[in-house]
């Protein structure tokens, strides 16, 4: 069976770069739209950033079309225009005003495209700070991420472009909801999705724990944790996670682990209590998994209910039997080169969701996206003659 489509024949438009702008257009071409990537002549830069910035393009481009156009020339923008007329979805994540000085803002758009939903990324929302330039890890450190991630006083990003994907997806979110409404209003809408929002949308449970307590949340390291048993334990090679989180799940990890003098112990059955015993069940804990090996601790505790976790790494997850029954899918590179890449974790109607996983190099599709909108070959050669297309 073929992936689910239910976006199909729904046409989006794309000037993105970097990670959150892209993420909501493979988000949306993994349900089945189709997305016309509007690069700059030569190609998105992104494409060619190293270091931690190489796989952004890899991992949130995959199954679009590429176009490239001089947005800076007449020509160009008149080309431009004619996408976003003919489209359903506009999605962008420049700088504040960028496409509004080009004459490609929301207003001019609708204007010419009534039915348009214009999907904006930003650093943030309507207020203060709207006008500023904002990153994933502007928005990690002053949205309390980063706080919470590190040790006290070493505030730490998280690992991962965590604000950039998330951000992306209430984008996603939003769009869709926007599509519900313009079946009955025949009309589109502006959607705003921001990285500082989204940020303090998920330390919200923080927020929501001093709001309840009075007491502000201590950093995760230096947390102090609702269940007595929630660690990552040394094992005699690798170390592994291990969460208690009921009081049936202590009876049954003593019972597997052979802790039959703390089960005996009934002060212990509850759970508040094992909080406060910490201090003393612990040890008793790491001494036992640190005589073992982790894939001895994962035997035992597999089909347990307990939950677990081995300390993965991203390069490790290649090889992962759980990801390799469908949670990763064939990437064509640029270079020809075929790499396996993270799926959409989306199940529908008993198939993944999917996307055609080519790479697009930059205008790879521009002749055909523009035989699309009714230009004959003479006006496409003029236009790359003159430089306006690529």
């Amino acid at each position: 069976m073929s992936a689910p489509t239910p976006l199909a024949g729904l046409q989006v438009v794309e000037f993105t770069h970097m990670v959150m702008g892209p993420a909501v257009g493979h988000v949306l071409a993994g349900l089945g739209a189709e997305i016309v990537r509007v690069e700059p002549m030569g190609g998105d830069r992104t494409r060619s950033l190293r270091g931690s910035g190489a796989g952004y393009f890899p991992m949130y481009n995959r199954g679009k079309r590429s176009i490239c156009i001089d947005l800076k020339s007449e020509d160009g923008l008149a080309v431009a225009k004619d996408l976003i007329a003919n489209s359903d979805v506009l999605v962008e994540n420049f700088r504040p005003g960028a496409l509004d000085r080009l004459g490609l803002g929301y207003e001019a758009m609708a204007d010419a495209n009534p039915r348009l939903i214009y999907c904006s990324e930003k650093g943030f929302l309507p207020g203060p700070y709207e006008n500023r330039t904002a990153l994933d890890e502007v928005a990690q450190m002053m949205g309390g991420l980063a706080y919470m991630t590190g040790e006290p006083g070493k505030p730490t990003r998280a690992g991962a472009s965590v604000i950039d994907v998330t951000g992306g997806m209430f984008g996603v979110i939003g769009i869709l909801a926007a599509l519900e409404e313009r079946h009955s209003t025949g009309k589109g809408q502006k959607v705003v999705a921001s990285l500082f929002e989204t940020t303090a949308y998920l330390v919200g449970q923080h927020m929501a724990q001093y709001a309840v307590t009075g007491t502000p949340a201590a950093p995760m390291p230096a947390r102090i944790s609702a269940w007595a048993i929630y660690d990552v334990f040394q094992t005699r090679d690798e170390p592994i996670f291990i969460g208690v989180v009921t009081n049936a799940l202590w009876e049954k990890f003593c019972k597997l682990f052979g802790l039959e003098e703390l089960w005996a112990d009934k002060s212990l059955r509850e759970n508040n209590a094992r909080v406060a015993a910490r201090d003393r069940i612990l040890p008793v804990i790491q001494k036992i998994i640190e005589g073992m090996t982790r894939d001895e601790v994962v035997e035992k505790l597999d089909g347990s209910g307990l939950p677990f976790a081995p300390i993965g790494k991203p390069e490790e997850l290649f090889d992962d039997p759980q990801l390799a029954a469908g949670g990763l899918e064939d990437v064509t590179l640029d270079s020809g080169e075929q790499v396996r890449l993270p799926a959409i974790p989306l199940e529908m109607g008993g198939e993944r969701i999917g996307s055609d996983q080519h790479l697009p190099k930059p205008g790879r599709d521009t002749a055909e996206v523009l035989a699309a909108l009714g230009y004959d070959s003479g006006r496409i050669a003029a236009l790359r003659g003159s430089g306006a297309v690529g």
